[in-house]
């Protein structure tokens, strides 16, 4: 793994990382008819929240905003779509893999910005008003979305089978 050149960075990436390792891991051992079954009245699954991380978040904010490729930029507008979901014919394995490739494709976008640099492009249709001034804010703002998203598995996974993140109930004597 690459570090970020700027130490500043090195906090709030250590945090994303543990983030992403609680992702994954609070999702192991699942199988595919658990990981694809909504257990909240919202309907999501498991698996499309990790598609959601990969392609709103990860994606997204990394390769999109921070770094501006052109395929991601471009999807950048009002009205695009989001990624609750996964698309038909699409196994757990590759949404998984794809969560760790967009991990690394980020991770390498992270490796030399400043924490003060601008991002490369901003989706003006969606937040018109609102900016986010640099990679330091938007790291911060990605960390916070990929913790409350692994709050959000965390439950959905104790309901489909009483797995906890740290093991055992946390009321217990």
């Amino acid at each position: 793994m690459r570090r970020p050149v700027n130490a500043e960075l090195d906090a709030p990436k250590g945090a994303l990382d543990r983030q992403r390792e609680h992702v994954l891991g609070i999702l192991e051992g699942l199988s595919e008819e658990d990981l694809r079954r909504p257990v909240l009245p919202s309907g999501w699954s498991c698996l499309a929240l990790l598609r959601h991380l990969t392609l709103d978040v990860e994606r997204f904010w990394f390769l999109g905003v921070i770094a501006g490729e052109p395929d991601v930029a471009g999807q950048l507008t009002a009205g695009a779509e989001t990624h609750w979901y996964v698309p038909e014919g699409m196994s757990a394995e590759e949404v998984f893999a794809d969560y760790r490739a967009a991990i690394a494709r980020a991770d390498a976008v992270l490796a030399t910005p400043a924490p003060e640099q601008e991002p490369a492009a901003w989706p003006v249709e969606i937040w018109p008003t609102w900016r986010m001034p640099d990679v330091r804010h938007i790291v911060i703002h990605v960390l916070t979305e990929v913790a409350c998203h692994s709050g959000h598995l965390d439950a959905a996974r104790e309901l489909i089978d009483g797995t906890t993140w740290l093991g055992g109930s946390p009321y217990a004597g």
